[in-house]
């Protein structure tokens, strides 16, 4: 049976130079067909990390606080309605992190994307079976859940990624090209970036890293300096596919939130407000207003700028995106916007973000 590695999201930089500065934080990126999984697994009965301030931790000693908390995942996809051709099989290889003791294993949506058999494969060697309890394509994350023995279970405690600063050391462990318990070290090179899931919707306050990240290491944990995760890692941006010291990982803040509902609920739901930012505006001007979308429903309309959400002074896209994920679907906000020389306010009541 042929195994693949499932790769990380790539960024296609020539694409995303074009798409940064877009308002509504689009990110290009292409999701490279070489063979890739990537495994994630954290804690579900989430260990609250200590708050204590203490001196940062050696590499070795994040690794030796957290290495039986990272698994690999292996996904075999195909079977008799596969469309591979003649319905064969494939494998492709992840990694993931423990997330509770109750089994709960986090990794990325695109590890597991179209599995019909996933296989967690413990520090000690031992595997286990595992089925999926949830994704959300929109933040590229998903939840599994193992069935293995309390003493295999090693959840990771989760930190605060938005305590971040720019130039704190990071480590990610993983399985690169399936060499597991991989590990590698670098800094928080940039915060607040907006990258996208599945379905091209932006993923907030993700952190950019130069630790290296390559096929293999998606859904795996960033830790910060005490061992808690801060980020799963998710894309690289790269022009040869490789690693080139640009990597992304999704922050542990959207991380308990998406687990969280889909532990609950098996799906997770975001606010929307329905509109389209206009890419080459140096603000949040409208460029499309959804049918039948909280916008629309609320009188808003192409060329409107929004200036402010509930109090929130709004500047970009970024900024627009940022506080409309603040809130749920359902929650009425007071939307700010100009039209035509004059200012406005309106109350919107959010929709679901369709995935």
């Amino acid at each position: 049976m042929p195994r693949r590695s499932r790769p990380t999201l790539i960024v296609a930089s020539l694409l995303a130079a074009a798409c940064l500065g877009a308002g509504g934080g689009a990110v290009a990126y292409a999701t490279l067909h070489d063979n890739g999984t990537t495994t994630v697994t954290r804690q579900v009965t989430v260990q609250q990390a200590d708050t204590a301030s203490s001196s940062p931790l050696s590499v070795n000693q994040i690794y030796r606080r957290a290495y039986r908390g990272v698994v690999e995942i292996t996904v075999t996809e195909g079977g008799s309605s596969s469309p591979i051709p003649g319905g064969g099989q494939a494998q492709a290889q992840g990694s993931g992190w423990v997330y509770d003791s109750d089994g709960h294993i986090v990794t990325n949506d695109h590890v597991v994307d179209g599995a019909t058999s996933i296989k967690v494969r413990f520090w000690d060697g031992k595997t286990y079976s595992a089925t999926v309890v949830g994704t959300d394509r929109s933040t590229d994350l998903a939840v599994i859940k193992v069935d293995a023995p309390s003493s295999e279970l090693n959840p990771l405690a989760v930190g605060d990624s938005k305590e971040l600063q720019v130039g704190d050391g990071v480590v990610a462990i993983g399985s690169p090209f399936g060499l597991e318990e991989t590990v590698t070290s670098g800094i928080v090179s940039a915060l607040h970036r907006a990258i996208q899931g599945q379905t091209n919707f932006t993923i907030n306050d993700s952190i950019q890293t130069d630790a290296a990240i390559n096929h293999g290491n998606s859904g795996g944990p960033l830790l910060n300096t005490q061992g808690q995760v801060v980020g799963v890692n998710a894309q690289i941006k790269s022009d040869s596919g490789g690693n080139e010291g640009v990597g992304f990982s999704i922050p542990s803040s959207t991380v308990r939130s998406v687990a969280s509902q889909l532990i609950d609920n098996g799906k997770a739901v975001h606010a929307y407000l329905g509109v389209a930012i206009d890419s080459s505006a140096p603000n949040a001007l409208l460029a499309s207003v959804t049918d039948g979308q909280a916008a629309k429903q609320a009188g808003l309309k192409k060329g409107d700028v929004i200036t402010d959400v509930d109090g929130t002074t709004v500047a970009s896209g970024d900024d627009l995106s940022r506080a409309i994920d603040a809130h749920k679907p359902g929650d009425q906000v007071t939307v700010t916007y100009k039209r035509g020389g004059s200012e406005h306010t309106v109350t919107v009541t959010l929709g679901t973000r369709p995935n």
